[in-house]
């Protein structure tokens, strides 16, 4: 599933360095194609919004039944509800509750949780990091469409034991200005770095890091989607 041409070695030395790095071209060509297939055309997305410090889902089934104008009125609460608080607005699909549950089956994510937390990609992820204490990988598909966000915030949760935040990236040819950009934080507020939803990459970071994803515009022509998550201790 994991390209055979990753450079580990600079990669992690990044990793090290930096608290961050992007890899381009994380997944063997014929993998990324068959997981931008599944994101497009099998997974019942779920959005999931947090708005005055409580978090809801509405499910899939009542997300099709939603009509536009009552969808745009939900982002507009929420966008309204973000002044000042920590906020969120996007598509999910939680892959280890949705396993654990038996949901969906033949679903193609399920076999990519088994190899995500498999002995031979946790190996792999203890070379690239550097780090041996990672032992699971929690995981969600995400799909970002116009409207959606994700504030600022730093992954902090300790009782969670997160190590590390990914984003595999899965949209093709997604610009610059159509927003969904993953930006990082200083201590001043400012942003000091900012990774693109590049088409088959994966972007990993140290926890806690601050960072936000912005906005994403109107004119998007297509939806950010991913496979995100933490490596955990």
């Amino acid at each position: 599933m994991i390209s055979n041409d990753l450079d580990v070695a600079l990669a992690r030395a990044t990793l090290q360095r930096m608290g961050r790095v992007q890899l381009r071209n994380y997944l063997q060509d014929d993998a990324a194609l068959t997981l931008e297939r599944c994101l497009t055309e099998e997974v019942p997305w779920n959005l999931g919004v947090r708005e005055n410090d409580e978090v809801r889902t509405v499910r899939a089934d009542e997300l099709a039944a939603m009509d536009k104008e009552t969808h745009a009125a939900l982002l507009r609460q929420v966008q309204e509800a973000a002044r000042g608080k920590y906020a969120f607005a996007y598509e999910s699909y939680m892959m280890v509750p949705a396993y654990t549950r038996g949901d969906d089956p033949g679903l193609l994510l399920h076999r990519v949780l088994e190899f995500l937390n498999s002995p031979e990609h946790i190996a792999f992820l203890h070379a690239l990091t550097g780090d041996s204490r990672i032992r699971r990988v929690n995981a969600q598909a995400t799909r970002y469409r116009p409207g959606h966000f994700l504030k600022q915030h730093n992954d902090m949760h300790r009782s969670d034991g997160y190590l590390y935040a990914y984003v595999m990236n899965l949209t093709r040819d997604w610009q610059a200005d159509w927003g969904g950009v993953l930006h990082f934080i200083d201590a001043q507020g400012a942003i000091e770095h900012t990774f693109m939803p590049i088409f088959n990459s994966l972007t990993l970071f140290r926890v806690p890091t601050d960072h936000m994803v912005s906005l994403v515009a109107p004119w998007a022509e297509r939806p950010r989607m991913a496979i995100t998550g933490w490596y955990q201790s």
